[in-house]
């Protein structure tokens, strides 16, 4: 608990305390209305002092105005426990209720944690100096210590350790990273002492984005949020004349035709009326349902830009997804070799040719031939090296003149390559005017995409799309071992929109299209979806920036989990909307016509909303969904 929530514990038991002594005092009149004051005032202050404001400034109907209005009548009607036990047990569910939104909230400061304190800049003599990471540049060489949080994202210049992403990702086990790893700002280093070299901005960093984004979150309101900001807004001036006319007319009738007014029973069932009708459940448990949805799926490394988009997901019926670097690893790898039956040359040399020829070439095929030579390429043993564009490239490797591309670069020097039914890219090698052998090239799925497939069926997703602008040889081989339902191939960034517009006029009136990307073209695609989700850890700052949710870690299956918790907190949203509607229809029904009495009022009221803050928490758990 913090100070203030500890105050108001006091001065509850307090008053508590007042009101089971005054229980055992024979005291009447003038004694007694003054006694039970001491209790009242202690726990009710705040409450008279919010209201008498509201009524200044104009803004007179809000549940302070409801109470002090419902209290302060029954204790000049003479039920002077009823009125102060009114007043404690609001109190001690606001106390509730403030403890929820500060266990909500502590979840975000939890989050909030990952931002650097500072950055160990590499001096000149080579000395450490602590600076606000918001003053180091592009560029510079930072040292981060064991224990220490990554200040700015960057790529590893020296030494090796692991850093604990859990703030990021929610995922417990530790990453290793050696240099040339990339790492992002907000993980903590468990072991070795790293060197960076910065590659953004403190204020462009990953942590940097998380914090803006969680921070900002609240300020995009659901439809159900909007919804009740609205209905209190009417609500509340309604059931107060209503109360008013249940004090006044009916013993303005019992008048007319000849009865006794009873004016003292029809003003106690109106004030009783006017605490039933305190709107404290929906108002206080809708926005807190939301606050906890979004606070507990940041930390499982799931970032909701707002209740709107929380909602939208509960909704999703169609998953479009990019295919590079979002279902699968965007890391190309050599998965096989084959040598001609006639060749000279073994797998091991046929490879160790091929990645000689490509050594100065950056593209990531070029790369994935060297990662799978394993070793460093002397470069004494390589000459003319020639880039035939849009081909391959031709060198002379130990004297050898070795030829390394596609179909059109044999077929130009006059050699039948063979064809390859291929997932991949097939990369020929040809030595001295032999076709050798060829290798194959593809991008590694993601382990988690085929349990993200399964997971979204069973989430009630009705139809998965792959839009890619890879080959469609490679696209529909991983459409068919992940099972997409559809898969469209060599599209441009135009071509995605378009079809996403096509998607979006397929879906039901209540239904969602997400769209899945990570790179800089898919930020036309995600904005135009229902819903965009971009790959957080890897993706490209205009796919973060023109999505509605991050996923933290590349995860796909996130998606699905996503999915999933959003439906159960709108899940506890609707429990929370008919449940305190129900119960407080049915209990002013029952206060109109004289059958509920104050603590009946009491349980309609404080009851129902501690029933409803504790359902909305239950937002906070979504570890096993």
């Amino acid at each position: 608990m913090n100070k203030k929530q500890k105050t108001m514990l006091v001065r509850i038991l307090i008053a508590a305390a007042c009101i089971a002594v005054l229980e055992f005092l024979p005291v009447e009149g003038t004694w007694k209305f003054a006694l039970y004051m001491i209790p009242y005032l202690v726990v009710g202050y705040d409450i008279l002092r919010k209201a008498g404001k509201g009524i200044l400034k104009r803004q007179v109907f809000d549940e302070n105005f409801l109470m002090a209005l419902a209290t302060v009548g029954a204790i000049a009607l003479g039920e002077y426990r009823e009125g102060v036990a009114v007043m404690l047990f609001y109190q001690i569910g606001e106390l509730f209720q403030s403890y929820a939104v500060g266990r909500s909230r502590r979840n975000i400061s939890e989050l909030m944690d990952i931002r650097p304190d500072y950055a160990n800049v590499t001096a000149e003599d080579g000395s450490l100096e602590r600076v606000d990471p918001d003053e180091v540049e592009i560029g510079t060489l930072i040292t981060v210590e064991p224990g220490e949080k990554v200040p700015i994202d960057g790529t590893v210049v020296s030494g090796e350790s692991t850093l604990d992403t859990a703030a990021l990702t929610g995922e417990s086990v530790p990453r290793r990273v050696a240099a040339g790893d990339e790492i992002i700002s907000g993980c903590i280093n468990l072991s070795g002492v790293l060197t960076v070299r910065t590659t953004k901005e403190f204020e462009e960093s990953t942590v940097s984005k998380i914090l803006d984004l969680v921070e900002n979150a609240s300020s995009q309101k659901s439809r159900s949020e909007a919804f009740i900001t609205r209905f209190a807004r009417v609500y509340t001036p309604a059931v107060v004349y209503a109360a008013a006319a249940l004090a006044v007319l009916p013993p303005l009738v019992r008048l007319a035709i000849g009865l006794e007014a009873g004016w003292g029973d029809w003003i106690f069932r109106a004030l009783t009326f006017l605490v039933i009708s305190c709107p404290c459940a929906l108002v206080i448990s809708i926005p807190l349902s939301f606050f906890a949805g979004i606070g507990g799926a940041s930390k499982e490394g799931v970032l909701v830009k707002g209740s709107n988009y929380l909602e939208a997901l509960s909704q999703t019926k169609i998953v479009a997804f990019d295919k590079t670097g979002t279902i699968t690893e965007g890391v190309f790898e050599v998965q096989r070799i084959w040598v001609a039956p006639d060749s000279w040359l073994d797998r091991e040399t046929l490879v160790e040719y091929a990645a000689y020829a490509e050594m100065h070439s950056s593209h990531p095929i070029a790369e994935s031939i060297l990662k799978a030579f394993g070793k460093q390429p002397e470069a004494a043993r390589v000459s003319d090296v020639t880039e035939i564009s849009g081909h391959g490239v031709k060198a002379s490797v130990s004297g050898h003149e070795v030829c390394v591309g596609n179909g059109k670069l044999m077929a130009q020097l006059g050699l039948a390559a063979p064809e390859v039914e291929s997932g991949g890219t097939v990369v020929y090698v040809a030595v001295d005017g032999r076709l050798e052998g060829y290798l194959e090239i593809a991008d590694r799925v993601k382990e988690t995409a085929g349990k993200a497939m399964d997971a979204l069926a069973k989430a009630g997703v009705r139809k998965t799309v792959m839009l890619t602008g890879d080959r469609r040889g490679a696209a529909e081989n991983v459409g068919r071992a992940l099972h997409i339902d559809e898969v469209h191939a060599e599209l441009l960034p135009e071509d995605k929109v378009a079809l996403v517009e096509r998607l979006l006029g397929e879906k039901g009136p209540k239904e969602k299209l997400a769209f899945v990307g990570d790179g800089i073209n898919d930020a036309p695609v995600l904005s135009r979806a229902d819903i965009g989700v971009a790959m957080g850890a890897m993706g490209s700052d205009a796919a973060i920036e023109a999505a509605d949710v991050v996923l933290m870690d590349d995860d796909p299956y996130k998606i699905a989990k996503a999915i999933r918790f959003s439906r159960k907190c709108m899940r506890i949203v609707y429990e929370n909307i008919y449940f305190a509607i129900g119960v407080k229809l049915v209990c002013l029904a029952l206060g109109a016509l004289g059958l509920a009495n104050m603590w009946m009022a009491i349980f309609a009221d404080v009851g129902v909303m501690v029933i409803a803050v504790c359902n909305a928490i239950r937002a906070l758990r979504v570890k096993h969904l």
